[in-house]
């Protein structure tokens, strides 16, 4: 981190707090991760462990006592799985999902922007409409018909999720690079024989990384809702992947039998999820773009 990267973290950091809604966020966010991270260390029970399933526990409501004693706070499902540590774990696959195709995608699209973005003419031309193309379809039905291809997996879903994501990046990236390009420094820079490779790692790329660290910030949220959609409908995680989309699937047929707890939790969980992301996301936004700072409530 450079020297006046350096001076200016504590400024950004109080600029942040100022938004009670996002430390609110950012505090929730810091004990989801908690969860998730710890998940084998806190949860009362492995739910993926069939021999700490006990089937005479299904479906008990929340509070109810088990077969050996242990009180199940947010109850069971109907194989006995423990939904306060079925929620754990479903946090760690949906949050690891999220950040994994985010990663991946924000690496390639800032890539193929920043070469559109250097580059420009055809080869501009030729990356946006590919970009084009790509955003004028639905993400979910792009998702939908790679997942057909390729079969259930978090690899897989990481993968469609990752060709889903990527666009959004290489148009923000090459938005802001064309931006940059335009300016004297990098005018100068030309004029000094610098390679492409240096004008771009080391003088455009620092410029255009606040708002792609914005739209990363969002992009896990979208990811994560993404994956719990897909998982809803059969196509994501496998059985032995909790993830919290499929734990809310697998209640969805016992609502009617009231058996709510089973889908309200895990549902509760991935709102309370992609909420705190989307505040803390929104309050990045106005700190490294202070003209949007009156538009954000406190």
């Amino acid at each position: 981190m450079s020297a006046a990267a350096q001076a200016d973290t504590p400024r950004l950091a109080g600029e942040f707090a100022r938004s009670r809604a996002a430390v609110v966020g950012a505090g929730v966010l810091a004990l989801i991760l908690f969860a998730a991270i710890c998940a084998p260390l806190i949860s009362p029970q492995n739910p993926y462990d069939l021999a700490q399933l006990d089937i005479m526990d299904g479906k008990l409501a929340p509070g109810a006592k088990g077969m050996d004693g242990v009180i199940f706070l947010l109850g069971t499902d109907d194989q006995g799985r423990d939904m306060l540590s079925a929620i754990f774990y479903g946090l760690r696959i949906s949050l690891g999902v999220g950040v994994m195709s985010t990663i991946a995608a924000l690496a390639i699209g800032m890539a193929i922007g920043l070469i559109a973005g250097y580059a420009g003419g055809w080869v501009d031309g030729l990356i946006m409409r590919i970009v084009d193309l790509q955003l004028s379809f639905p993400a979910i039905l792009i998702a939908l018909v790679l997942l057909a291809v390729l079969g259930q997996g978090v690899d897989k879903i990481v993968i469609a999720l990752i060709a889903v994501q990527w666009a959004y990046y290489a148009r923000t990236v090459r938005g802001n690079a064309l931006a940059e390009m335009k300016k004297e420094y990098v005018d100068a820079a030309r004029c000094m024989a610098f390679g492409a490779a240096r004008i771009i790692f080391r003088h455009i790329l620092p410029n255009v990384m606040p708002p792609l660290i914005v739209v990363a910030t969002v992009q896990v949220a979208h990811a994560i809702a993404l994956e719990a959609t897909l998982s809803f409908l059969g196509l994501g995680m496998p059985i032995t992947s909790p993830s919290l989309g499929l734990l809310i699937s697998n209640g969805f047929a016992h609502l009617l039998s009231g058996k709510y707890w089973i889908s309200f939790f895990p549902g509760i969980a991935l709102l309370v999820t992609i909420v705190s992301i989307n505040l803390v996301g929104d309050r990045l936004r106005d700190v490294l773009n202070p003209r949007l700072a009156s538009h954000y409530g406190v």
